[in-house]
């Protein structure tokens, strides 16, 4: 077996026990932003409070995984992703409730996340150390990405806990891509990531400042800087940007005509923005020269006639 087939198995394996570590820590976070929102004075879901919080609020300090519905504190052998699910068949070993597909959909994801990254990855940049290096950081920021995605989709929030770190993270990662692997010049790089994350930040902070915050929350803004810094090329940006509307406009235009959604229904755009992102980072170059190319074909044709 090559090393890079090792790598891209061993990047699966890391992705079940990263995505089940993304469960656990959505959990964690709505617990802690309910006791929060309590604090703070602001509306928040009682029941759900009381299922998260009140009855484990003895041990909120423990940073232990527990069943939501029975919160029995969970063994070694309860949290061997995928593989406990299966072997309970869904259901908590403690109290038999079903678990429900929550845990092991975010762990399926991450993993075949991490695959798709890490095949593309070395095809790229080999399996030197310093492409390791960046990889390994890439594999951090893919999780948050996972957690962001999750947590965006149930409450309409991109935490903060979670959002200055990637922000960070991505001001590394660009920073050891740039100078390390692509060995890319500092002041062309720096306008073009300037570009990159107007587009994609600028844009939504734009939005959010007309409507006072109705149109778009704030993270998006925030989620706007971390993918423009990754992103580094303005046109991938753009392209993001394009793909994550045209995505959102696929997913809710069907539910307006029938009428399942209200034009005031609430749509999470942080997920279509990490979709966009993804495709544009993993394809966009290819997508990118296909409808040039097309341009290029279509004006000739066009001239021709």
């Amino acid at each position: 077996m090559t090393v890079s087939l090792l790598l891209i198995v061993a990047a699966g394996l890391l992705g079940l026990v990263m995505g089940s570590f993304s469960g656990a820590q959505v959990w964690r976070l709505r617990a802690r932003q309910l006791v929060q929102d309590k604090k703070d004075g602001e509306e928040y879901d009682k029941a759900e409070y009381k299922r998260l919080v009140t009855l484990t609020k003895s041990k909120m300090n423990e940073d232990r995984s527990r069943c939501l519905s029975c919160h029995h504190t969970l063994a070694w052998y309860d949290l061997i992703p995928l593989f406990s699910w299966l072997s309970t068949r869904g259901k908590c070993r403690y109290c038999a409730k079903p678990i429900g597909f929550f845990e092991p959909v975010i762990e399926l994801g991450t993993a075949v996340l991490f695959v798709l990254f890490t095949t593309v990855w070395v095809g790229m940049f080999g399996v030197e150390a310093a492409s390791l290096l960046v990889l390994g950081l890439w594999l951090a920021a893919l999780t948050m990405f996972v957690i962001l995605f999750v947590y965006d989709m149930k409450w309409f929030l991109l935490p903060n806990e979670v959002m200055f770190p990637l922000i960070g993270l991505s001001v590394v990662i660009t920073s050891l891509t740039a100078i390390v692997l692509q060995d890319l010049a500092i002041v062309p790089t720096l306008l073009s990531i300037a570009a990159s994350v107007t587009i994609l930040s600028g844009l939504y902070f734009a939005l959010w400042l007309v409507s006072r915050g109705k149109w778009v929350g704030f993270g998006d803004v925030k989620l706007g800087i971390a993918l423009g810094v990754l992103l580094i090329d303005w046109k991938l940006s753009l392209l993001a940007l394009f793909l994550a509307n045209l995505i959102g406009t696929l997913v809710v235009l069907p539910g307006l005509i029938s009428g399942r959604l209200s034009r005031k229904a609430q749509v999470p755009f942080g997920p279509l923005l990490i979709i966009g992102f993804f495709i544009a980072l993993l394809a966009g170059n290819s997508i990118i020269d296909g409808y040039e190319a097309f341009s290029v074909w279509l004006s000739t044709t066009m001239l021709m006639l």
